[in-house]
């Protein structure tokens, strides 16, 4: 497995695991209309964007497995100052398989180098327990929470974690 910079040619597979990511880990979460929707669909267009329009400073990392893509982590500068970490997912069958602890060490490094001043953090819903104890597991305090309003017309409570910026030994 190697971690690389994410390519054009990788928006239909990062945004199907897109996809199966939040039908697992927000079933019961989000409303099944939505996440039975056409969630693929609407996150290929998400990814076609990104990949064929990168924002200046962002950055895609893929976990790439033999024949596939486990993983990715995708981080954006923001105009406050610090940098978002939007998308950091495993895909479901290997979660607990290391992947999002590398992905995550791996973004959090390059952040570290590529925007030394700009604190990392993340917004996560409430009530994804798992990924919320995934990030205080590494090192994520939380910062903040409020009302997360979804485009599709539904709102969900989100907290924001956010890793300290550490001082070169």
């Amino acid at each position: 497995m190697e971690i690389r910079r994410g390519r054009r040619n990788d928006a239909t597979e990062v945004a199907a695991l897109h996809a199966e990511s939040w039908r697992t880990a927000y079933a019961g979460i989000m409303p099944a209309s939505f996440l039975g929707g056409p969630l693929v669909e609407d996150r290929l267009e998400l990814w076609r964007g990104r990949l064929d329009e990168p924002l200046p400073g962002a950055a895609l990392f893929v976990l790439e497995a033999a024949t596939e893509i486990d993983g990715f982590a995708y981080l954006i500068p923001q105009s406050d100052g610090r940098l978002l970490l939007d998308n950091l997912h495993a895909r479901p069958s290997r979660t607990g398989s290391g992947i999002g602890g590398r992905l995550l060490a791996h973004a959090l490094a390059w952040g570290a180098d590529e925007h030394p001043d700009r604190p990392v953090y993340l917004e996560v819903l409430r009530a994804n327990t798992r990924a919320i104890a995934f990030y205080e597991r590494h090192g994520a305090l939380r910062t903040d929470e409020r009302v997360c309003r979804f485009e599709q017309g539904f709102e969900l409570p989100e907290l924001e974690y956010t890793w300290p910026i550490t001082s070169p030994a």
